[in-house]
């Protein structure tokens, strides 16, 4: 008997349970009825170009970095070593003092001449036999000597003279005229800054994305919100052990020449381009591992899971999970769930990137 009344309270029991769960969806379902719809934005996935890209930093270097420096010592009597200046290659920028070197230079000018008359009258004789052909041998290796000691003396000349040995701007220096300059001096520097050289790293796991030709875009805090572009010229052969990255040079335009060497840079490597369906970062929602959206369809909101791809400021790209006839709510997602009724609303103010202003209009 005891036994029968136990099971009589048990059944009451989970037939309460069972009227109280029913009775709880019908008033939701009835609030939800009764609850206004929720005001949103949407948008429609929008084609644009997609880049995957990586991001170092680094450190900007001259293509050519040259220290001037003195072949012979002499006094100063021509300078054009104006700081700052640009010159072209071949450009005269200092001279020392080389009348020695020239008196040198005439005295060859003349036994070169004379070697030369005498081995053309010789030349001249050896036709009628006579000469011996030993000594037009002998007239000619004379020759030979005087042009030789010609280039030497023109040598010399030239050893007082530095030129430019291309294209830059000169450095800081203090030489003045008159000064009196040592064997080995270093006068100045010149820095080729037409194209700078920007040396960076890239991650091991990138190795088989990059190749010579990519485009790189740069950018330094000298210069806020401007950007410097440039190509991807050289690869190292070695990865570092310790990094894991691969050390790598591009060459960025610097036809202002507001860049210098030495100044850091931070750089963005495009590994490839590519059309992709794009929508506003802000509809996304992620919890946990699950990624998705919200979209309008017949005044309801549908939950939709996403794989993203590529992130660019303010955007993201959408893999899969959605079709560009798709309305993808960007505004009050957050408070939405799944059957939710809405209102679609026209906000231009609500999506800032001019990409999405026509897929906002409702």
């Amino acid at each position: 008997k005891q036994w029968m009344i136990a099971l009589g309270f048990l059944l009451l029991a989970f037939g309460g349970i069972f009227a109280w769960n029913e009775l709880s969806l019908e008033t939701a379902a009835e609030n939800q009825r009764q609850r206004p719809p929720s005001k949103v934005n949407v948008i429609s996935p929008t084609m644009d170009v997609v880049t995957d890209s990586v991001s170092a930093v680094g450190s900007l270097r001259a293509r050519d970095q040259i220290s001037l420096t003195t072949e012979v010592s002499g006094r100063v009597v021509e300078l054009n070593l104006n700081a700052g200046s640009r010159v072209a290659e071949g450009e005269l920028l200092l001279r020392l003092d080389d009348r020695q070197a020239r008196a040198d230079r005439q005295v060859a000018e003349v036994t070169l001449a004379d070697a030369r008359r005498q081995l053309e009258r010789a030349q001249r004789l050896e036709s009628n036999n006579s000469i011996s052909r030993s000594r037009v041998d002998e007239l000619r290796t004379a020759a030979d000597v005087a042009r030789a000691r010609m280039a030497s003396a023109q040598t010399r000349i030239d050893n007082h003279r530095i030129e430019a040995p291309c294209a830059g701007v000169i450095g800081l220096n203090d030489i003045s005229m008159g000064a009196y300059l040592s064997a080995g001096s270093q006068v100045a520097t010149l820095d080729s800054t037409g194209r700078m050289e920007l040396g960076f790293a890239v991650p091991e796991k990138f190795l088989g994305q990059i190749r010579p030709g990519q485009a790189v875009r740069g950018n330094t805090p000298a210069y806020p919100g401007e950007q410097f572009a440039g190509e991807l010229v050289e690869l190292g052969t070695r990865i570092n052990e310790l990094s894991r990255t691969l050390p790598v040079r591009a060459l960025v335009n610097n036809p202002d020449g507001k860049l210098r060497p030495g100044q850091f840079m931070a750089a963005s490597l495009t590994l490839r381009q590519r059309e992709a369906l794009i929508i506003p970062e802000q509809a996304v929602i992620i919890r946990g591992d699950e990624t998705y959206v919200f979209v309008a369809n017949d005044g309801v909101a549908r939950r939709m899971a996403v794989e993203l791809g590529s992130r660019s400021p303010g955007v993201v790209e959408v893999a899969s999970g959605l079709t560009p006839e798709d309305q993808v709510i960007v505004t009050g997602q957050d408070r939405l769930s799944s059957g939710d009724r809405i209102e679609v609303v026209e906000d231009i103010t609500a999506i800032p990137d001019n990409r999405f202003a026509d897929a906002g209009k409702s």
